[in-house]
């Protein structure tokens, strides 16, 4: 052992390692060796004050514009419903549902349009969205990942990351069904498992808890603005996919998830892996 340490060991100015707090299970020292202050210092640092840091563990993804994108679906849905009761919707009012969930959708909607309509009302308005809405999903397949959102999983699942959904969505697990997606997945967030919807955080601390994870273990991948809020809002590290003036508060950002790589996670939270 004493020839390991390349001479960084003496007697002289050394410090019995079996009487300081800095010893590591990682090292099992059988003698009575010392170690020079130098080395102890670099030993202590890379040892013991690295494994004291928070380091990344656990993975949450939004589904919609993060790992497939059935915007498209929605904003058809929604314009087929608004359309049939005379309501006016178009793409700029779309994009204001992004990361929210249905009831608070049909309120966005009926807010622009200045109408007032009781709570059951508004429930069989969003039944009705969503059966068509889901009628669109059997034409989901595996090839309607976005560009890098599967490979990214992959990396992690080899890694042995804990990854979880955290969707507002009701009806993630078809979505995921389709893409063939479930395995990527140790816990399924949706809109079934909160009542609240984003910005309320309460589906990122649902998925960290189901993961075994404290928020500042995990990183949150997200496509909208609310999203982004929820996250920091929760205490998660935050990475956004899209515009900058959309999630540009988010950590760290990507155009699209063909550029968020585990390498590039990695060099920007360097420290925490």
């Amino acid at each position: 052992m004493r020839y390991l340490f390349n001479g960084l060991l003496t007697k002289k100015e050394g410090v019995n390692w079996k009487n300081t707090p800095f010893r590591h299970s990682a090292v099992n020292f059988s003698e009575n060796i010392t170690l020079s202050p130098f080395f102890l210092n670099i030993f202590r640092y890379f040892f013991v004050l690295k494994t004291d840091l928070t380091m990344i563990k656990g993975f949450i993804f939004d589904l919609d514009g993060v790992i497939t994108d059935t915007a498209e679906q929605h904003y058809v849905a929604w314009k087929k419903l608004s359309d049939e009761n005379g309501w006016s919707f178009d793409r700029e009012l779309n994009d204001k549902l992004r990361g929210i969930s249905r009831l608070d959708s049909i309120q966005v909607i009926l807010e622009h349009n200045n109408i007032t309509l009781d709570e059951d009302t508004i429930g069989k308005l969003a039944n009705q969205k969503n059966e068509k809405y889901v009628e669109s999903l059997d034409d989901v397949t595996p090839e309607d990942f976005l560009p890098g959102a599967k490979e990214l999983l992959t990396h992690l699942r080899t890694e042995g990351f804990h990854v979880a959904l955290g969707s507002a969505s009701k009806n993630a697990s078809k979505v995921l069904q389709q893409l063939n997606a479930l395995g990527y997945f140790d816990v399924i967030g949706d809109g079934n498992s909160v009542t609240e919807s984003k910005p309320n955080p309460a589906i990122f601390l649902h998925g960290a808890e189901k993961l075994g994870l404290q928020p500042d273990e995990c990183i949150v991948f997200e496509d909208a603005e609310s999203g982004v809020d929820a996250a920091k809002t929760g205490g998660f590290h935050s990475i956004g996919i899209g515009p900058k003036e959309r999630v540009g508060h988010a950590d760290l950002r990507f155009d699209s998830m063909a550029d968020a790589t585990l390498f590039e996670i990695k060099s920007y939270f360097k420290d925490l892996f």
